[in-house]
């Protein structure tokens, strides 16, 4: 790699103040390019023929005392990675950084809408303003619901209970606010998990998809989930190189820049393991001298990833 002696903490330090997060943020535009293309025909599990994203954001916590700038609260700092990721390969198709502060659903403000793409997301995100936003750019949205919300009934649907399904509404929002801000109909699905016995509500503006397929596709964002986790504890954004926001920024996006490579690297080399499995890999064997598609595909690694989302058993099925 052409590294002959020991490289210390200061020089990668400097090395991130100095050059421009941006020379990194431009570079990962160029593979999400690639990326995205080699994996456009991988199948989904929901045999959709639509592109579906999932939309979240990790907060990177941060020393106070070394990150002033990035203040939360009076013994905090951070700063958030706003994701939205391409679930055919679990491609992060877009990606923005922000203070702690920053309120999950206003990056939706600067997200580009895809004509006829899914969004996937939480309740943090389901504000009316944001999502009539992707209603008019002819996307179609499915958000789990507040609590509380003030919808009024118009149809109920027939659904088959014993697969979960509580109900298959059209509503209408009747707040002063959320009427303005939605005026149009929407659709509320009510799902109890069959083991635990909790109850779910997510809404859409998609009424043609079948009432399972909807819970289903909410059930596939813990993907995203498993992304933020492996790219924080396998490619090292828990510990900064450099202070400033430039610093910050410069590793964030070399930790995107890293997931992305592995991932055009596997479609190439036409590998089959997933793609967290191959991060695993190359994190115990970066410098073995080995042919990389040996390594990748050698019979001595097994996968550790199991989906941990806390949501996975709520939705099995």
């Amino acid at each position: 790699m052409g590294i002959r002696g020991t490289v210390s903490r200061s020089t990668l330090a400097d090395a991130n103040e100095r050059r421009n997060w941006r020379i990194y943020a431009d570079y990962a535009q160029v593979l999400i390019t690639e990326a995205r293309r080699l994996y456009a025909g991988d199948p989904l599990d929901l045999h959709l023929k639509q592109t579906v994203y999932a939309l979240d954001s990790s907060t990177i916590e941060l020393c106070l005392a070394l990150f002033p700038w990035a203040r939360v609260e009076q013994a905090g700092a951070s700063v958030k990675l706003h994701t939205l990721l391409d679930l055919r390969g679990s491609i992060p198709a877009f990606a923005h950084v922000s203070g702690g502060r920053f309120s999950d659903v206003n990056v939706l403000d600067a997200l580009p809408v895809e004509p006829g793409a899914i969004y996937v997301m939480d309740r943090a995100y389901s504000s009316f303003k944001h999502l009539y936003r992707l209603q008019e750019g002819k996307a179609t949205f499915v958000v789990r619901a507040k609590k509380r919300l003030r919808l009024r009934r118009i149809y109920s649907h027939p659904v088959d209970r014993s697969t979960g399904l509580v109900c298959d509404q059209t509503v209408v929002p009747v707040g002063v606010q959320t009427s303005i801000h939605y005026p149009i109909k929407l659709r509320r699905i009510r799902y109890t998990d069959l083991t635990t016995k909790r109850r779910y509500a997510f809404l859409t503006n998609d009424f043609s998809l079948p009432a399972l397929t909807i819970t289903r596709l909410y059930r596939a964002r813990w993907r995203i989930e498993l992304f933020f986790k492996w790219i924080k504890q396998h490619l090292r954004i828990k510990i900064f190189y450099g202070r400033s926001p430039n610093a910050v920024q410069t590793q964030i996006w070399i930790a995107i820049c890293a997931y992305l490579l592995v991932a055009i690297v596997r479609k190439r080399l036409g590998i089959n393991r997933d793609l967290y499995t191959l991060l695993q890999i190359l994190s115990v064997s970066l410098f073995e001298k080995t042919q990389l598609v040996l390594t990748l595909s050698s019979p001595d690694y097994k996968s550790s990833t199991k989906a941990g989302c806390n949501q996975l058993p709520l939705f099995d099925l």
